[in-house]
């Protein structure tokens, strides 16, 4: 019998399956680094832990990683939020599917660096990243929630027509339920679409503080762990926004089975 996620053994057992696949993940790095014997080139997991420490201590570091984690996160919210509207639009009126779906299939096939071109000619700078993680989220929750309503059980949705339940009762008890694994399903996979389309997004139009604007500049000056010790900031800020983003959903899935 497999020990359940609540049990003390999972608990005990827990901390060493992330610290073990780390640490050799980081031993393998530092392998790399002593091969290639170049700072330049490669440098170490201690001298970017050097370097992320001296930037964590400035102010600076601090109003940048915020500022990159607002853009992007507006970008990612707005596009959930289209995506999800788009697909409740189509799956209730068939013209609305018919108008809608050309223009999210074309979202989905054109190339994110196309697309930070275009927008710089026609948005602010500053704007542009989260435009882009908007972007890259809407095809993605359009097609998570579109399967939802698709998936729904019939036989809920007789039930609920025998027992003449209104509209906002039919999206709450039967809608709701089916759709919300999906929306979350989709949510993790468009959140990380979203950090990487907003940084390379920054790097292109260079926002005066942002993420992106600082590993160009790192690459510019030949700044090799400051460029590692930026990406490392990027990874865990996403780590962090998926993990909340994640004990939200699971919290209102909860809710909705009570």
């Amino acid at each position: 019998m497999t020990p359940s996620t609540t049990s003390p053994e999972f608990r005990g057992k827990k901390p060493l399956k992330i610290a073990l696949p780390l640490a050799v993940w980081l031993g393998a790095w530092q392998l790399a680094a002593l091969v290639v014997d170049s700072p330049l080139l490669l440098p170490g997991p201690a001298a970017v832990a050097v370097r992320l420490a001296a930037l964590a201590g400035t102010g600076g570091f601090w109003l940048t990683a915020l500022a990159s984690l607002g853009r992007i996160f507006a970008g990612f919210a707005v596009g959930a939020a289209a995506g999800t509207l788009g697909a409740a639009l189509a799956a209730a009126w068939p013209a609305a599917d018919w108008i809608l779906s050309p223009a999210v299939k074309v979202v989905r096939a054109t190339p994110v660096a196309s697309f930070i071109v275009l927008v710089l000619l026609w948005a602010p700078t500053g704007r542009v990243p989260a435009i882009i993680a908007g972007l890259m989220v809407l095809p993605v929750l359009w097609g998570n929630v579109r399967k939802g309503i698709d998936q729904t059980d019939p036989k809920l949705l007789e039930a609920a027509g025998m027992y003449r339940f209104s509209r906002w009762k039919l999206l709450g008890l039967v809608y709701l339920p089916s759709v919300l694994p999906y929306f979350a399903s989709g949510c993790s996979t468009a959140l990380g679409l979203a950090w990487k389309a907003g940084v390379a997004a920054e790097v292109l139009c260079q926002p005066r503080l942002a993420i992106g604007a600082r590993l160009y500049g790192a690459k510019i000056t030949l700044e090799t762990d400051a460029l590692f010790a930026w990406t490392l900031v990027v990874i865990v800020l996403s780590f962090l926004v998926e993990y909340a983003l994640g004990f939200l959903l699971r919290r209102l899935g909860r809710g909705e089975k009570t």
